[in-house]
């Protein structure tokens, strides 16, 4: 394998599903300092403390947000190959993922935790692009007697992802 197709795979894997295996696995560990957002957010606005219930509902919010994002992202990546191209579809997927995390990093500043959610919906928008377009990307540049082992770069920087959001 030749080193700039190894690069290729690579920069793919680190840059797009390794994002989506983090993603999907580090929400569990800051579980209980966002339910505490939630409350003290919620107390600040409304002057009453909320419910076991909402604050359930809200985090179940937080947490399944990123698959319906991810729904949007791979509906949309057929069409984005096809009038962009692979490698501005990947470029471009990397909008709402740089925008999620501004929303989600700000928003503890602007006391909003519906900033949080956003942010998990375009990130899941960038994780439904991303698993759709690495292997598209990827295969077409690999020769023909290597795609089966450039095409499972996606699943191996998935499950990478998911090891360092546990490790974490």
């Amino acid at each position: 394998m030749s080193y700039n197709l190894f690069l290729l795979a690579f920069v793919l894997g680190m840059t797009g599903t390794f994002h989506y295996g983090l993603q999907v696995s580090i929400i569990n560990s800051p579980a209980e300092y966002i339910q505490s957002f939630i409350r003290e957010t919620w107390l600040k606005r409304y002057g009453s403390s909320p419910s076991a219930e909402m604050i359930t509902l809200m985090w179940s919010l937080i947490v399944s947000i990123y698959s319906i994002g991810g729904l949007l992202g791979s509906s949309s990546a057929g069409y984005l190959c096809v009038r962009f191209g692979r490698k501005k579809a990947m470029l471009l997927a990397n909008i709402p993922v740089l925008l999620g995390a501004a929303l989600m990093g700000l928003s503890r500043l602007c006391g909003s935790f519906e900033m949080i959610i956003a942010g998990r919906l375009f990130s899941g928008v960038c994780g439904g692009l991303i698993q759709n377009v690495h292997i598209m990307y990827a295969g077409e540049c690999a020769p023909r007697k290597l795609r089966g082992l450039i095409a499972i770069t996606a699943s191996t920087f998935s499950a990478i992802g998911k090891f360092v959001g546990f490790a974490l």
